[in-house]
């Protein structure tokens, strides 16, 4: 069974044990309430031995009773916007195991909890008397709990409590109502719970601290280290975003996410020098690692497709012998195994390492002298330096033979105009206008060079594929004619290029 996903927004109230429940039913939009209903949950909750989960605000439990049992996680929403009442929770019925986490649930915080071990941390036994709000037409607007809680926290020290509090789930209703409930219990002296879910309060003085706040946005006053922490932030939260995406087999989500690790790298090169022993080359490194096996499925199905609708672009009477089949065969070959390689690797030590890694740095950077330095007056040179390499690198181009040299100079400057690009952005807040103007001709010089690269790939597949049909005694005459438009596409975008570069900015910031 597929998990069920939706959004949860609910409210919590402490009350003692003499509180009654004041009249429901005289709130607005509230026609009748249904007579209550009486439920008995036992509930455990799983965590790692350090809380990882609770420390990000997560809850992940197997409850039975009631009639949604099974099991439960529920998520910051993590949409702008929204408030505090609202997460996400996520449904995946009981199993046969009451420790085994299921695996869909495992891999929506696979990123958090890394290669920790979920177990058992709190049991929730709770006597509950809902009460459900109906409007004009018998929908339901909202659920109201009134829970007994018995709660044991039980590692690593033992604790017992018991609590009575009042909860108000929305279902169809508006967060209007949700106000209006509030100042009906405030009128009889009833105020918000204290804490921000029942397992916070049955963990007690285990209770994690709030996760850090993201850095501040940088300006134009920023030390050149506030500059780099914020990049390094923002992408780390993309790349922790993603992940869960990735693991359920999200292309777009796979693209986001090496993105991500890719913009990390390029700061991380360029600003180098803030950091001491080599860390940013080492980071680098690893990221450019984790980057190549993310990229290797989604490269694998463009070209599939550039070539498949190259092939369909082909009049039928020149298409011969059974290129599309070899072209699937191929390609789905390499998709499966690009996949495997990607999924092992999302579990493995190396990438969980690297993610605590780029953990310690956002948390306690350790700066060298120069990050304490006014951006304004180090960051333009960092930027220019990459210019330069950057028109280096297209003069070198310029000299090489046509031929797989060739090629590979123009890949080489794709690369370093992608490093630009990625390094002026961290860089906007500076000069926003000129560092504006710089980005967007990188990524123009980028993305054709890249088309570029995907063309000189799609001709070592058709050279590869030609030759196999031609020992299995088959015709290759098509595969020979889009090699050929390969090449007229290559040297085309290659044209584009050049004419793209006479534009390209003179100075950096």
């Amino acid at each position: 069974m597929n998990a069920v996903d939706f959004s949860e927004v609910e409210r919590k109230y402490d009350v003692d044990a003499a509180s009654v429940l004041p009249p429901l039913q005289d709130l607005p939009g509230v026609t009748w309430v249904d007579a209550p209903v009486e439920h008995s949950l036992d509930a455990v909750y799983f965590d790692t031995a350090d809380l990882t989960l609770a420390a990000h605000r997560i809850t992940l439990r197997r409850r039975t009773g009631g009639d949604d049992a099974g099991w439960h996680l529920k998520l910051p929403s993590g949409v702008d916007g929204r408030g505090p009442d609202e997460r996400r929770e996520v449904h995946e019925p009981l199993g046969s195991d009451p420790e085994l986490v299921p695996a869909g649930l495992q891999d929506r915080v696979r990123v958090l909890v890394r290669d920790g071990v979920l177990v058992p941390v709190v049991r929730l036994r709770n006597h509950r008397i809902v009460h459900v709000l109906r409007g004009e037409t018998g929908a339901v607007l909202a659920e109201v709990c009134d829970d007994s809680v018995q709660a044991d926290r039980l590692a690593p020290d033992p604790l017992r409590q018991e609590w009575r509090e009042w909860e108000i789930e929305l279902v169809e209703g508006t967060p209007e109502l949700l106000d209006a409930v509030a100042d009906v219990f405030a009128a009889g002296g009833v105020r918000r719970a204290g804490y921000p879910s029942k397992l916070g309060r049955a963990l007690g003085d285990r209770i994690p601290a709030d996760p850090p706040a993201p850095p501040a946005p940088p300006s134009k006053s920023s030390t050149t280290g506030a500059l780099l922490l914020a990049y390094l932030d923002a992408q780390m939260r993309v790349l922790v975003r993603q992940d869960p995406l990735v693991r359920r087999d999200d292309a777009e989500a796979v693209h986001q996410m090496r993105v991500a690790t890719r913009r990390m790298r390029s700061v991380l090169a360029t600003y180098r020098d803030l950091l001491p022993n080599g860390l940013a080359n080492t980071l680098g490194d690893e990221l450019q690692w984790i980057a190549r096996v993310l990229g290797a499925a989604r490269d694998n199905e463009v070209l599939h497709h550039n070539l498949a609708r190259s092939l369909s672009s082909e009049p039928a009477k020149l298409v011969v012998g059974h290129i599309k089949q070899r072209l699937d065969t191929h390609f789905a070959a390499d998709l499966a195994a690009a996949q495997t390689a990607a999924e092992t690797v999302l579990d493995s030590p190396r990438y969980f390492r690297l993610l605590d890694a780029l953990d310690a740095v956002i948390a306690e950077p350790p700066f060298t002298a120069l990050a304490k330095k006014p951006a304004r007056t180090v960051v333009p040179g960092l930027v220019k330096r990459d210019g330069a390499r950057l028109r280096k690198a297209v003069r070198a181009a310029r000299v090489v033979p046509q031929g797989p040299d060739h090629d590979a100079a123009l890949h080489e400057v794709r690369k370093i105009a992608k490093r630009l690009r990625y390094t002026t952005e961290s860089a906007l807040v500076l000069r926003p206008k000129r560092a504006a103007r710089v980005v967007a001709a990188a990524r123009l010089v980028q993305d054709i060079l890249g088309e570029h690269h995907d063309s000189v790939v799609a001709r070592g597949v058709l050279l590869t594929l030609g030759m196999r049909a031609f020992i299995d005694n088959e015709n290759s005459f098509t595969y020979g004619r889009l090699h050929a438009t390969e090449q007229f596409r290559g040297a085309h975008l290659e044209s584009r290029f050049r004419s793209a570069w006479k534009s390209f900015p003179k100075s950096a910031l």
